[in-house]
């Protein structure tokens, strides 16, 4: 179980719609690795962990971490 000090959130950009998404919705921490947090959006979407494999992860000062795809230029 995890443990939850802050009301941190998970801003995620998937299927071309924007979500919000606390982290105790996803039951992971501050300290989860990008990989951790690419897993626990897969299981909440219910879809392959693959679709977010390339996914970038943007951790912020406050805490709060924005995953979107991969910015594609040119």
């Amino acid at each position: 179980m995890a443990i939850f000090g802050k009301n941190l959130t998970v801003h995620v950009r998937y299927d071309g719609k924007s979500y919000d998404l606390p982290f105790a919705d996803l039951d992971v921490t501050e300290r989860a690795s990008d990989d951790d947090v690419r897993e626990a959006l897969a299981r909440h979407f219910d879809v392959s962990p693959k679709t977010f494999r390339s996914f970038v992860v943007e951790r912020h000062r406050t805490g709060n971490v924005t995953v979107r795809p991969e910015a594609v230029f040119g």
